[in-house]
């Protein structure tokens, strides 16, 4: 179960740590109090500035001299731009700064009643300077990491009360993403995380709670986004730019994986999902890329170099995905059953002016030419040499998609591809038709994020709620990736995981966890009574 909502905390937490949270409802820190950021850099000002504005007295402390003050002045530049938009009146800007203070010295953080750190990400060094503050601070005083990758429960490991320990992760640029991941390490008392959690919420954040497990919730659940489209690259179905395309404008993702990976660098995102990998044991479903380690390697690490995956130097053009050219609509079509997640076509197609046939049968599209469109299971269409099967991905909304994807063997008859082409192209879509992989792109994708969604779920590492709300709010989906396992159904996610399974020899890496097999089995029970 989660250590966040079951798991009481040390035998160590005094009783005015209990006192001070309360016993009926946990206060949030009160806005007279004061909040000491250590670490200055882009992400200690960001939480600075939130707290600041949220009212409280904030005092920053770098161990390089200078450097708080420094901050102090960038700040105090941020809110006259606020002031400058309409975004602050000038009497709380006149506030906000007398409220603010450099530290020269950790003994002037002594008050504080919560202290978060956003220094390096080195486990000894934070540690060490954890050492240092509880020396400082009263007892009563909460003790907040922002790591984004290091366990919050080693960190703590060695304080007197690890019980007032928590971790605090801000999303970049944290004055304006909203989202907060809350994080209780083994020994966090559970009353201690509800007030930080409170605080939070109270700043205007949209504050999540989840286990001490590696990743926490985002950077656990988000690895399949990049997995599968390495993945598909790395197998020639398709370059960067159509992946990219098809995830954005199918899938309905706000950033495609490879032009996401460069804005963030190549080197950050790589030594996440290294990190991942190895604290779950290199568990195959965290595998890293090898093509994202040559990449980086290599020294093309995204924007901050001008070269990842697209070139960003001064005039480079960016590459445009595969489109297929335009090619005449069938003038009918049958519908063989129930098209089931895709089953919106049929409406888009009507409305097209294409005539609809329909027919009893197993949920696919007859073409005219004897082509047979369906939605992406797993399989492959090589596989039946005898039939013309083309695949199309899976989309958010079939509507709103502004693009759909076809798969199909190399030698399909270009007759029939370019009707299963024009069909689409009719319903004012542009069309990409890629390799003949399996579960393709956005399919492939959503499935595995529903099984590492449900599997964290399920080993108490987060409430669905706060999953869901977290890959919303931290990366921008267009839903959780357990509300689309709803949409989709938890029986299609499961078979078409075990297609892939059966078609990959990765160790496991596709095989559907056990979460998600139970809830394909309570469908299948729901639909036979």
């Amino acid at each position: 179960m989660s250590a966040n909502v079951t798991v009481r905390g040390s035998d160590d937490v005094t009783a005015s740590e209990t006192a001070a949270v309360g016993q009926d409802r946990i206060a949030a820190v009160g806005r007279d109090r004061t909040v000491a950021v250590v670490g200055t850099g882009t992400m200690g000002q960001g939480i600075a500035q939130v707290a600041l504005v949220a009212g409280h007295p904030v005092r920053l402390y770098d161990s390089a001299p200078g450097r708080a003050a420094e901050a102090v002045a960038a700040l105090t530049a941020r809110l006259d731009r606020l002031v400058a938009k309409g975004r602050l009146d000038a009497a709380a800007r006149e506030a906000a700064v007398g409220r603010l203070h450099a530290a020269e010295d950790p003994a002037e953080l002594a008050d504080a009643a919560l202290v978060i750190e956003a220094i390096v990400e080195n486990l000894q060094v934070k540690q060490r300077l954890f050492a240092d503050l509880a020396k400082i601070v009263g007892d009563d005083a909460v003790l907040a990491t922002n790591t984004s990758s290091l366990s919050v429960t080693a960190i703590a490991g060695g304080l007197r009360l690890p019980g007032r320990f928590v971790g605090l992760h801000f999303f970049n640029p944290a004055p304006l993403l909203p989202l907060v991941e809350v994080v209780s390490g083994f020994a966090t008392d559970p009353d201690v995380a509800t007030r930080a959690y409170e605080t939070v919420k109270g700043w205007g954040k949209t504050p999540v709670r989840c286990a001490d497990t590696p990743g926490f919730i985002v950077n656990r659940v988000a690895r399949p986004f990049y997995a599968e489209a390495l993945r598909v690259f790395e197998e020639g179905g398709a370059d960067p730019a159509t992946i990219d395309a098809a995830l954005r404008e199918c899938g309905g993702f706000r950033m495609g994986p490879f032009e996401l990976t460069d804005l963030i660098g190549q080197d950050v995102n790589e030594a996440v999902t290294r990190s991942v990998w190895d604290s779950f044991y290199q568990d195959p479903k965290f595998t890293p890329s090898l093509a994202q380690r040559r990449l980086v390697e290599s020294g093309r690490l995204g924007r901050k170099t001008g070269q990842g995956w697209f070139s960003y130097a001064e005039g480079a053009e960016r590459p445009e995905p595969h489109t297929a050219a335009p090619a005449k609509a069938p003038e009918w079509i049958t519908v063989w059953g129930d098209l089931g997640p895709a089953e919106p076509l049929v409406g888009l197609i009507e409305a097209a002016g294409i005539t609809v046939l329909h027919k009893k049968g197993g949920g696919h599209i007859e073409l005219p030419g004897g082509g047979e469109l369906s939605l992406t299971d797993g399989e492959t269409s090589f596989e039946y040499d005898a039939e013309a099967i083309i695949y199309f991905d899976l989309a958010y909304d079939y509507a709103a998609a502004s693009r759909i994807v076809l798969s199909t063997r190399e030698d399909l008859d270009p007759g029939v591809l370019a009707e299963a082409v024009g069909l689409f192209q009719a319903l004012g879509k542009q069309v990409s038709v890629i390799g003949d992989v399996p579960g393709m792109i956005v399919a492939r994708t959503v499935a595995m994020l529903a099984d590492i969604a449900t599997d964290a779920v399920d080993r108490g590492v987060a409430t669905a709620e706060d999953v869901d709300t977290a890959m919303r709010l931290g990366v921008s989906y267009p839903a959780g990736p357990l509300e689309w396992a709803g949409r989709v159904g938890h029986r299609r996610i499961s078979g078409l995981l075990r297609e892939l399974h059966a078609r990959y020899t990765t160790g496991g890496r596709y095989a559907p966890g056990l979460g998600l097999v139970r809830r394909a089995a309570a469908e299948d029970a729901e639909d036979s009574r």
